[in-house]
């Protein structure tokens, strides 16, 4: 019989290059999409908006839609509720093109692309607020930033790396156009698959190009307000604690709906060394 203690050994030595590789193919894209919004700052309200209109195509009776990527089909980013998303895609397939030029382990799906360029989106945002409280020092923002800005809490959303994209574009019908649906339909939408006013409230900044004018808008409801009022208190202090973790709490959730995660993407096999050929 062979030693169990064996067998797990060279698995869990496995899993662990897996992950180093992963994280580190991560970390890449990261610094993809850094650059990219950097140089591209307005296009920040219409990446959210995208990588929620991607997500909430989500049917909960027939578990199809979802974070699937389906939004890239010509034929669904043209829909009415999709307009003026299409700067905002074209700028993740360029990202997408240097990204696969680096991958070790096959090209990035759409559906990681779009999320994760969402989670650089609201990074940035954090960071912009971070540098306001800071009189606009982007080195004193930078320091507030990272002594109390919210990166430890993005550890479940980094784990979610590996969604599958859609083969064809998802239904059509089931995301409202944003800025004409009143604060009903959009909490009807929002129940359809699990969340509440609270998440309505939260992603503000996902529902259009004016956070500010969409937080007025969703106030005239009783159910929202609250919320709304909250996280407009937590962003006036230094951490803004409550709206940070509430936030990636909700994108987390929201970016993995109906997605069976591949924990092994992105991974490659390593080059084994023939230790008999090395000269000591």
């Amino acid at each position: 019989m062979v030693n169990s203690d064996l067998m797990v050994e060279p698995a869990y030595a496995a899993d662990l290059i897996q992950r180093r590789q992963r994280s580190e193919f991560l970390s890449s894209i990261k610094g993809t999409f850094y650059t990219a919004i950097k140089k591209n700052p307005d296009i920040v309200p219409s990446l959210l908006t995208l990588a929620l209109n991607d997500a909430v195509t989500y049917d909960k009776a027939t578990k199809s839609g979802g974070p699937n990527g389906s939004i890239r089909f010509s034929s669904e980013i043209s829909r009415p509720e999709n307009e003026n998303l299409s700067a905002a895609l074209s700028l993740l397939e360029e990202a997408k093109k240097e990204i696969d030029s680096y991958s070790k382990g096959g090209p990035i799906s759409y559906a990681d692309l779009i999320q994760f360029a969402a989670q650089s989106a609201v990074k940035s945002t954090f960071l912009a607020a971070a540098i306001r409280k800071c009189g606009g020092n982007e080195e004193k923002g930078n320091l507030l930033y990272t002594a109390y800005g919210s990166n430890g809490q993005w550890g479940l959303f980094d784990r979610q790396f590996g969604r599958s994209d859609a083969e064809a574009p998802d239904p059509e019908g089931r995301v409202p156009i944003w800025g004409k649906a009143s604060v009903q339909e959009m909490k009807e939408k929002f129940s359809a698959i699990g969340f509440g006013p609270r998440q309505l409230a939260v992603l503000s900044a996902f529902l259009g190009p004016d956070q500010a004018a969409t937080e007025e808008f969703l106030s005239s409801d009783p159910d929202v307000l609250p919320w709304v009022q909250k996280y407009q208190r937590s962003r006036e202090t230094v951490s803004q604690t409550d709206y940070e973790v509430d936030l990636i709490t909700t994108l987390t959730k929201i970016s993995s709906l109906g997605q069976q995660i591949n924990y092994e993407a992105y991974t490659y096999p390593v080059k084994k060394v023939d230790l008999s050929k090395l000269k000591l």
